[in-house]
């Protein structure tokens, strides 16, 4: 009997072993290490590597060929071996404030860190990611001990697109238990994003807290859609199960999204309590989403008294025929007779669609129309889309 109870108590522990088998999976490796100086440690346990790198953001940029053109990306910066098989780097400098991201190059392989759980996905990229704080700025991407927000996953329907879509929206705190209404700030991803985008890499979420609760920004609702017209979802989170992220999607800046949007609008007036009017509504969007809120806002001049074009594409490819893109100039015009309260362009001096603002700066100058303007080092990166949504939030609705 005893040896009949011992097999079973075996046994239960193999299986409690096989259902929780994630447990086991740490390592004993400490990495990133920042230390107080805000240096920073890399580690690796990689006995059997030749070579190993770490790349990221946090290191001088180099020119990358990509299947797109040449572009400035991360350098990459090489790891020593000690007896143990451990590879180590530490950076030479402190590191300014920011959230950083990273990965290792072993062999040639790109890798996660496996020491590093934290990690986000940008189109096909997954990093990890590590945070320096001590910056007015970067704290905002901090969750604090401050009152929160809700984000919410929403489902809606689009007639125009005849479908489902979803939409990530958040709601600050209180919302719940209170009985006001909120202005509404539509914020747009882009090209290859989705309605994840701003809540995971850009800390949508943490910055409308932050900025709310030290009273900078007014309380707002924030709606987050997905801007590819062809999608419900973000990939693996629609009917289409498990598809591999591209930024070659159909239905990509070619008017769909612009003409259906009226359907998130309506949507969300009539599910949230909304102040809805043009007054109450702000729009701002990054590269695509930066070009979505130019036509958009231009297209429906009563919707929108606050726009922001962040690292914005400006003119739609000389392929694409639409009635959105038609009378330019026209309807920029009928736009800023209405006198937005907030026009807004924010890009880095590196990025390579810098030209295109700039040239659509200067007819805005030529014709006499309002605009403020931000510009920022570096390029094309997350890293300045979180400061125009720091800087942009606290000017809406005053």
């Amino acid at each position: 009997m005893k040896k009949i109870i011992c097999i079973s108590l075996m046994g239960m522990a193999a299986l409690a072993a096989n259902a929780q088998q994630a447990l086991w999976g740490g390592s004993q490796i400490v990495s990133p290490e920042v230390h107080e100086n805000n240096t920073v440690t890399f580690r690796l346990n990689a006995p059997g590597a030749k070579e190993v790198k770490v790349t990221g953001d946090f290191l001088p940029t180099e020119k990358i060929k990509t299947p797109y053109g040449e572009f400035d990306g991360p350098g990459a910066a090489a790891l020593t071996k000690d007896e143990k098989g451990i590879w180590t780097y530490t950076t030479p400098a402190a590191l300014a404030p920011e959230l950083y991201s990273y990965t290792f190059l072993v062999d040639g392989l790109k890798i996660n860190d496996p020491s590093n759980v934290y990690m986000i996905r940008d189109v096909q990229s997954v990093t990890n990611v590590f945070l320096i704080g001590g910056d007015q700025r970067v704290d905002l991407y901090k969750i604090s001990d401050v009152p929160h927000g809700t984000v919410s996953k929403v489902w809606y329907k689009s007639p125009t697109l005849g479908m489902d879509r979803r939409m990530t929206v958040y709601t600050p705190a209180g919302y719940e238990e209170g009985k006001d209404s909120y202005p509404v700030f539509y914020l747009l991803h882009g090209m290859g994003g989705d309605e994840n985008a701003w809540t995971e890499l850009g800390r949508a979420a943490q910055i409308l807290d932050n900025l709310i609760a030290q009273g900078k920004a007014e309380p707002m609702i924030v709606v987050m859609t997905n801007g590819n017209a062809a999608l419900q979802a973000a990939p693996g989170e629609s009917s289409l199960g498990f598809i591999a992220p591209t930024i070659n999607l159909p239905k990509t800046m070619e008017g769909s999204f612009e003409t259906a949007f009226p359907d998130v609008v309506n949507f969300i007036d009539k599910n949230y309590r909304t102040k809805a009017d043009k007054k109450h509504r702000a729009i701002a969007g990054l590269s695509m989403g930066g070009f979505h809120s130019l036509n958009i806002s231009k297209q429906y001049p009563d919707m929108f008294d606050y726009v922001g074009l962040f690292s914005a594409a400006i003119m739609p490819d000389q392929k694409v025929s639409s009635p959105i893109y038609e009378d330019f100039d026209a309807k920029l015009k009928t736009q800023f007779d209405k006198k937005p309260a907030l026009y807004y362009i924010a890009i880095g001096d590196k990025d390579f669609l810098y030209d295109a603002n700039k040239q659509f700066r200067q007819k805005l100058d030529q014709k006499g129309y309002k605009y403020t303007y931000l510009e920022t080092p570096e390029g094309h990166i997350w890293k300045n889309w979180r400061i125009y949504l720091t800087d942009f939030a606290p000017r809406l609705f005053k």
